[in-house]
């Protein structure tokens, strides 16, 4: 087996679930969260107002992390102690009063102040869960392009807050959105787990996740894009098959946290699997 790709084969792949486990037994802890925009969800007990912080959250999640808490902290001090109740009463004229001068890298404030106006919007009709539930038809994929046609609809036009799937996105940010909506541990709240089933969620794909997933073997895509999302996952279903994205979580810590390094996980694999392939020999 190459040392640099320690899960290219499926065999290899269902021999490390054990691995696997005690990765996620480990560091799938709220200690473990921060930095991460998954950490303002838990400012909130109302299933709107998480809603409406994890999409505001989750579509400003990219760039650099410290950038990203700013952004998301500066928003929501401004939707107060109940966002959805904020953007379910505020006027036009009034919130982007509040935002004018926004701008975070290729949002400012128009289209963000659009974006937070449809989520009011939508908030005013139901739960954002009914909204992506109206649209979903078992095929995750297609279900949040839907979901998003009909969130944009709204606003009138499309939004790179909110990409679509049918352009061939990894749709990180969405992913990520539906894992901490769907998923239910201890760090993703799942509260939506019982309209949608975490075996169709697709892994959130980034430049970081994407290079994770391509040292270990998990991928042989050149590129971030939504086949290479799938790739991932389906090789995360031979470890897990109910819950393809239950390890993004913790695999992800290695390099968005200081004391956490890709190179030593990809190590501590290869030595794990080298020392399994070896006590097989020895049961011979």
């Amino acid at each position: 087996m190459n040392v640099s790709f320690p899960l290219e084969t499926k065999e290899a792949r269902i021999l490390s679930r054990p691995f696997f486990e005690e990765i996620y037994n480990r560091y799938t802890v709220r200690e473990l969260v921060s930095p991460d925009p998954l950490q303002f969800l838990y400012n909130y007990t109302s299933q709107k107002d998480i809603e409406a912080v994890a999409l505001i959250a989750s579509s400003l999640a990219y760039g650099r992390v410290g950038q990203i808490l700013k952004a998301v902290e500066y928003i929501l001090n401004i939707l107060g102690q109940s966002p959805a109740e904020y953007l379910q009463n505020v006027s036009a004229e009034e919130l982007r009063h509040r935002l004018k001068g926004f701008v975070y890298r290729f949002n400012n404030e128009c289209d963000v102040g659009d974006f937070l106006l449809a989520i009011g919007n939508f908030l005013r009709q139901g739960t954002i869960e009914e909204l992506f539930v109206s649209g979903f038809n078992g095929d995750i994929v297609r279900s949040v392009n839907n979901f998003v046609l009909n969130f944009t609809s709204y606003i009138g036009y499309e939004t790179s807050l909110l990409p679509l799937p049918s352009r061939g996105s990894a749709c990180k940010r969405l992913f990520l959105f539906l894992r901490w909506m769907v998923r239910h541990d201890n760090v993703d709240l799942g509260i939506w787990c019982r309209s949608v089933s975490a075996s169709s969620l697709i892994v959130p794909v980034d430049t970081h996740a994407w290079s994770i997933a391509s040292n270990l073997g998990l991928c042989k895509r050149r590129n971030v894009c939504l086949m290479a999302a799938k790739e991932i996952t389906d090789s995360y279903r031979d470890i897990c098959e109910v819950d393809p994205v239950k390890y993004d979580f913790a695999v992800t810590r290695f390099g968005i946290r200081d004391e956490f390094d890709k190179a030593d996980l990809i190590e501590s694999l290869y030595n794990w699997l080298e020392e399994e392939k070896q006590n097989a020999k020895r049961t011979v």
